[in-house]
């Protein structure tokens, strides 16, 4: 597998692989779980979603998990992936989703992980970028709109969960 790494000498995004686990579990708190993570983390369940996040980048699959990374020993802040298809998604959407560990928020850098990720994006071929908040999510909405994103309509899942969805064209992205 080719080791993509995306940094703008700030932020650096590289994918997330077994070995972050134990730094994901201590920053893990009450908003990942409830925004991101949807319960608890475990070890072993981790390490077994860290280990499919690396499947899926040998295999091209749609998937693309990166660890959201700071300083010159890129220690793991966050985590920020994208979805090349999914539910609610049209041909050419690109799901992101992203989580800071509290110790590193309002700090700007989940704008700059999002906007390194569109870069990719577009580079993978997605024509629009889809960021989908909890309504009563305000902090993931600003992220959102501080890296160009608009709000678009509101979504609703199978099970009855809304989301406001949030898109930008990545066309502009590789700008």
């Amino acid at each position: 597998m080719h080791e993509v790494r995306l940094s703008d000498g700030v932020v650096t995004l590289s994918p997330l692989r077994p070995d972050d686990a134990q730094a994901h579990l201590a920053g893990e708190d009450e908003l990942l779980v409830r925004w991101l993570n949807g319960g608890p983390g475990t070890r072993e369940g981790v390490e077994a979603y860290f280990q499919h996040c690396r499947e899926q980048w040998e295999a091209a699959g749609p998937l693309r998990a990166f660890g959201i990374r700071v300083g010159t020993d890129e220690v793991l802040a966050g985590t920020i992936d994208l979805r090349f298809s999914g539910e609610c998604l049209r041909p050419g959407q690109v799901n992101i989703a992203y989580g800071l560990y509290p110790s590193w928020r309002g700090r700007g850098l989940a704008t700059r992980a999002v906007l390194l990720a569109c870069r990719y994006a577009a580079g993978e071929g997605g024509a629009e970028a889809v960021i989908q908040v909890a309504p009563e999510n305000p902090a993931s909405a600003a992220v959102a709109q501080r890296a160009g994103f608009t709000p678009a309509r509101q979504t609703q899942r199978k099970d009855g969960t809304r989301f406001d969805r949030y898109t930008r064209d990545l066309r502009t992205a590789v700008q």
